[in-house]
């Protein structure tokens, strides 16, 4: 990467690193978790130097990336830290769970590491240790008896590996069941269903170093800033090349609008100014502002027309639905104005390639499949896929999301993407020697409906905290208390561990990714599959692998068929890894730091030519991409209502780091209203609110905001209060994350 210039034009301000300014002080950050990782600085730095981020899916080996040259650390990595070095908790503070049970997850973490396995019982005051054999011998006999159709796996992204979701999901069709399910279904489901139906691949079909030299960056609904911030470095370096940045989101998020990148000396002084152009819409908005701009550019014959006739089917009929719409429609669906749209169609059309990069703005809706359908079309439309500098990215916040579907832990899916069905299952008993199911299993929202009629016995959880992920949060207590056998495996302690026993808990621990022998694989949102080794330095207790221990479960379950499911080692799994699933061949060979095959290539949806030009394929039944119909419905007049969404603050999933967000100065408690909705309602800065939906109230704090009229957001997962649960995505399962509200002001 070639050095540039400094660019005054790009500067926030001539304050240097933005003093006065709202934003995050990065150094004074940096210094904080050196102070609490102080009892561990050699082990923290071998961790951060050999070791791959256990934080979002952008990828490292050790602090390098495979985009620019210098560091790549962020504050997010660096915030997850000390949930590897802190030292084991004090297990007296189980023996009276009731003191525990009024504690934040927060909380709960600063206590320490989980360091042997511990038991409850229905009527006991609180968890008692016990030996591995006997935590074994409890969760494999109650396995042992359970109906595999009552039996449910779970598993979060918190620094799990391949092989840990792999094995996992192998025990699960062992033992008979397909419930087995992980935290990107309330993530990026809609993504996968919709990129696998429109182009055959189910991942982001582009590299970040395709940011870097494209002309045009496109943000849906996402808040990289807050969640993934090394991408505002790839950002710095896009726009140094050239690039053009557009923002479509409902609030005018200040860290995607001006950014001090702390390993960038000019932006570190002088701040960059980020987006060029900024549509706000409405909640749900997005498909309909999408459909506007679309129609414009087929107005004015913008689309690549070409690319269209050979590379895709479709479009003739998404033509005429569009043509049939009203822009009236357009407009108060989206909450956007006929003239935004023309503006962005524009810049559509003013490049030569582009890049489209979405979150769960987009995906958290009970239509997240069509929305990302949505941005595919207007890809394929302008021609940005299957060419360097372009693509569709969907980006993960989370390390092993990628991987975790891609090796199997999905109730719909075997390994590799092989559909659970007879076909698919008999290709599995070739490779492990006993059947699997050939129906499809319960998803994490499904799991939970069922627990609360009663329809799961064994529940086997391993991290996450659904009380604080899911909608309705009183709803998904009560489902978890009504399961006779919990396990929990994890490294800290969480609220869910101490809802009431039906029968009995059991607490599991864990090794992280960098304590496990043998090491681990994570795949990033690039699809490139990384090597994370072991790392010398502090171990907590009796804390086992997170692979071995529900592999030992299945084994002490059924000991006859016990070397089914057996693996000695991590690397015995990778080498199994790659024989399931094609794509990650080469998985086998990783060793150490460094080590890493991305699948696919740089890009999917394109193929080399005997000249060694490149040109778009996709792999679909006849090598085409599928354009949707974008269906706009009459928009429901919502007078006297607001439209609600969550976000994330300083914070990594529903992990709470800071009460206080530095990007925007807001509070855990802060309702985000525009001026307009504020005046209506005779609100300002700091009034005490009150928030209804048809499920639940929120108390918070007016804070006047760049909101699109008509929207407000409150923090995640604090608003899930007012979440209506049993609304999801019919194709993908993914729950709808957003409610209509009212406010009234409290004295």
């Amino acid at each position: 990467m070639s050095k540039k210039r400094w660019d005054r034009s790009r500067w926030v301000s001539l304050a240097p690193n933005g003093l006065g300014q709202v934003k995050p002080n990065h150094y004074l950050e940096m210094a904080r978790v050196l102070w609490r990782n102080r009892d561990q600085l050699p082990y923290a730095w071998r961790i951060l130097t050999k070791g791959v981020c256990d934080g979002c899916a952008l990828g490292t080996s050790g602090i390098r990336d495979y985009t620019m040259d210098g560091v790549h650390l962020c504050m997010v990595r660096l915030d997850l830290l000390r949930l590897n070095t802190m030292p084991a908790l004090d297990i007296n503070h189980l023996i009276d769970a009731g003191n525990l049970a009024g504690m934040t997850a927060a909380e709960l973490r600063e206590l320490g590491r989980l360091p042997f396995p511990m038991l409850r019982r229905r009527g006991e005051r609180g968890f008692r240790r016990i030996s591995w054999d006997e935590a074994f011998e409890i969760a494999a006999s109650r396995a042992a008896e359970a109906d595999p159709r009552r039996m449910a796996f779970y598993l979060t992204s918190r620094g799990l590996t391949n092989e840990s979701y792999y094995v996992a999901q192998k025990v699960a069709r062992f033992f008979g069941t397909n419930n087995i399910d992980n935290s990107s279904r309330i993530c990026h489901a809609p993504s996968t269903v919709a990129l696998k139906q429109a182009l055959g691949v189910a991942a982001s079909t582009c590299s970040y170093s395709d940011w870097i030299g494209t002309d045009l960056l496109v943000f849906f609904g996402s808040n990289t800033p807050n969640n993934q911030p090394v991408t505002m470095k790839y950002v710095f370096y896009a726009k140094q090349q050239g690039a053009r940045v557009a923002v479509i989101n409902p609030y005018r998020e200040p860290g995607l609008e001006r950014y001090w990148i702390p390993s960038v000396t000019e932006s570190a002084l002088f701040g960059t100014k980020i987006a060029d152009a900024f549509f706000e819409v409405h909640t749900g908005g997005d498909k309909a502002f999408i459909a506007g701009v679309l129609k414009h550019l087929i107005e004015r014959d913008s689309t690549d027309e070409s690319f269209i006739r050979e590379h895709t089917e479709g479009f003739d009929e998404l033509k005429k639905v569009l043509a049939e719409t009203a822009w009236d429609r357009l407009e108060a669906a989206s909450g956007s104005k006929r003239e935004a749209m023309l503006e962005f169609a524009n810049m559509l059309a003013e490049a030569r390639s582009a890049i489209f990069i979405w979150s769960m703005g987009i995906t958290q809706h009970r239509d997240g499949v069509a929305n990302v359908r949505a941005i595919v079309d207007l890809a394929l439309a302008c021609g940005f896929i299957g060419k360097q500098k372009s693509g569709l990215m969907a980006i993960r916040g989370h390390s092993g999301v990628q991987g975790g579907a891609e090796v199997g832990a999905v109730p719909n899916q075997f390994p590799g993407g092989v559909s659970v069905d007879q076909e698919g299952a008999e290709k599995m008993r070739q490779l492990w020697g006993f059947e699997p199911p050939a129906e499809r299993g319960l998803n994490a929202v499904e799991m939970i409906e069922s627990a609360h009629v009663g329809m799961i016995d064994w529940f086997y959880i391993s991290g996450g905290n659904f009380l604080e992920t899911l909608p309705d949060p009183p709803f998904v207590r009560e489902a978890i208390a009504r399961v006779p056998v919990r396990i929990h495996q994890d490294i800290v302690l969480s609220p869910q561990m101490f809802v009431e026993p039906n029968d009995v808990v059991l607490l599991l621990p864990a090794q992280t990714r960098y304590e496990q022998v043998g090491g681990g694989t994570e795949t990033s949102t690039e699809r490139r599959i990384l090597f994370s080794p072991e790392i010398p330095g502090r171990r907590i207790g009796e804390a086992r692998a997170e692979w071995e221990i529900p592999m030992t479960i299945a084994e002490r379950a059924r000991p006859d068929y016990a070397s089914l499911i057996h693996f000695d080692s991590a690397q015995a799994i990778r080498d199994e890894i790659a024989r399931a699933v094609p794509a990650y061949d080469g998985i086998q060979n990783l060793r150490t730091t460094g080590d890493h095959v991305q699948w696919g290539g740089a890009r999917l949806c394109e193929i080399e030519g005997s000249d060694g030009r490149t040109a778009p394929h996709f792999p679909t039944d006849n090598g085409k991409a599928k354009f949707s119909v974008i269906r706009i419905d009459e928009a429901q007049p919502v007078e006297g209502w607001l439209r609600l969404s969550t976000r994330r603050g300083k914070q990594f999933n529903s992990m709470v780091h800071r009460q206080r967000d530095p990007l925007n100065d807001a509070s855990r408690e802060d309702v985000l209203i525009s001026a307009t909705d504020a005046a209506r309602l005779n609100l300002k800065d700091g009034d005490r609110l009150m928030l209804r939906s048809e499920t639940g109230e929120l108390a918070g704090r007016c804070l006047i905001s760049r909101i699109a009229p008509g929207n407000v957001q409150v923090h995640w997962p604090e608003g899930n209060i007012l979440v209506k649960r049993g609304i999801s995505d019919p194709e993908c399962g993914i729950p709808d994350f957003n409610a209509l509200i009212e406010i009234v002001k409290l004295d």
